[in-house]
């Protein structure tokens, strides 16, 4: 179980970094005029566009996995019993709504579907011991939720029997990508969500709007998002108020000799320089985490003031475990080791990945918090703890 755990969170934090199922994509998408342009009506996200036409919803997903280029999947969303299937245009997949019963391929998916008031509505997960969520949780151990595997394990008797509405999953490449056009083999419908590809935290939490499309609850969505945008805001205008002095961060650790770098345009270097620091690797664009050696890795990191997301290290002595040289970096030696799985159950899963997922502003919060504690003076930390 612990070496599951260690792989899920890597993929997670590197994450920051189907084609007879999900339509197939033709020509130009309708992000090629302009790479920067959001689509219409989202605010941060980039992958995904909702428009609403007289009797159904089309929704469109773009390049849904890492590589996936020029790729687009047209999902048509229609009310049950409203239209005939066969009336629609046949460049996507038809999916009535509201859906009745998800399987959900990650843990920010259950998230979302939860804050839509909808996880009765979870037949399946990926990986059930990572799950935090207390009520989905007791779904689970009540055997309500079931366990549905991943990737090569994907239990695909299991699926066909359940028989889902949708499977919404992620992809990291065409490995897992071929797995799922397994299923699609089988009729069922999987819905790539790609919403750790969003380089803004304020974009992944735009997520929530696909669910609440899906459970027609595209009100209570935007709400919660909107909601969530403030928030976020909040903690930044307190942030720019402080000055411009901007702590060096570091992020990650070792993983089999190699360091992931997250790039600088990644989701996590937005939190950093939304927090008020400066992450180390800022100046590398890419749309993939990179292995570095740890030798070149230490030249940069050797001044960094603060080091986070430290990768399952629970105390400095399992950092000294991975490498001891990694004990002379300035934020080792200075004790400010801050890893964000304050808040995990004893199975091991994170909630800094479940309500985190929904409320950035709560995880802007706990960096501003480490970077100027005086920024935030009654408040204490929700997802990270100080490594001792």
């Amino acid at each position: 179980m612990k070496s599951r755990i260690s792989a899920y969170y890597l993929l997670l934090t590197a994450c920051a970094v189907m084609s007879s199922c999900t339509g197939t994509p033709s020509g130009k998408t309708w992000q090629d005029a302009d790479s920067k342009a959001l689509p219409e009506g989202n605010k941060h996200a980039t992958r995904f566009r909702l428009v609403d036409s007289t009797n159904y919803k089309i929704l469109e997903i773009t390049e849904p996995w890492q590589g996936a280029a020029g790729v687009t999947h047209r999902w048509y969303l229609v009310e049950r019993n409203r239209l005939d299937p066969k009336a629609l245009p046949d460049d996507g997949i038809v999916l009535e709504v509201p859906v009745t019963k998800i399987v959900c391929m990650s843990a920010t998916h259950v998230a979302m579907v939860s804050a839509l008031g909808c996880s009765h509505a979870i037949g399946g997960v990926s990986g059930t011991g990572l799950i935090f969520d207390k009520s989905v949780r007791k779904e689970i151990d009540a055997g309500y939720i079931r366990e549905v595997g991943y990737d090569e394990n994907i239990n695909r008797e299991l699926l066909v029997e359940m028989a889902p509405d949708i499977i919404v999953a992620y992809g990291v490449g065409s490995e897992s990508v071929s797995h799922h056009l397994k299923l699609a083999d089988l009729g069922l419908k999987v819905m790539y969500n790609a919403d750790y590809l969003e380089t803004d935290p304020l974009g992944k939490a735009e997520w929530i709007k696909v669910f609440g499309a899906l459970f027609n609850k595209s009100a209570l969505a935007d709400s919660i998002f909107n909601m969530a945008v403030d928030e976020y805001n909040d903690v930044m205008e307190k942030v720019k108020k402080k000055g411009s002095d901007k702590p060096l961060v570091l992020l990650g650790l070792p993983w089999k000799e190699s360091w992931y770098i997250s790039p600088g345009n990644s989701y996590v270097s937005k939190l950093i320089e939304d927090a008020g620091g400066e992450y180390i690797w800022s100046d590398i664009i890419s749309d993939f985490s990179m292995p570095f050696n740890i030798e070149n890795v230490f030249i940069r990191a050797f001044e960094a003031d603060y080091w986070l997301n430290p990768g399952t290290a629970d105390n400095l002595s399992d950092i000294i475990n991975v490498d001891h040289r990694l004990s002379a970096l300035n934020s080792f030696t200075s004790g400010r080791v801050f890893n964000n799985n304050l808040t995990v159950s004893r199975d091991g899963a994170n909630d800094y990945w479940e309500t985190g997922s929904v409320r950035p502003g709560l995880i802007l919060k706990d960096m501003a918090i480490i970077f100027s504690k005086d920024l935030f003076p009654d408040d204490t930390l929700r997802f990270y703890k100080q490594l001792r």
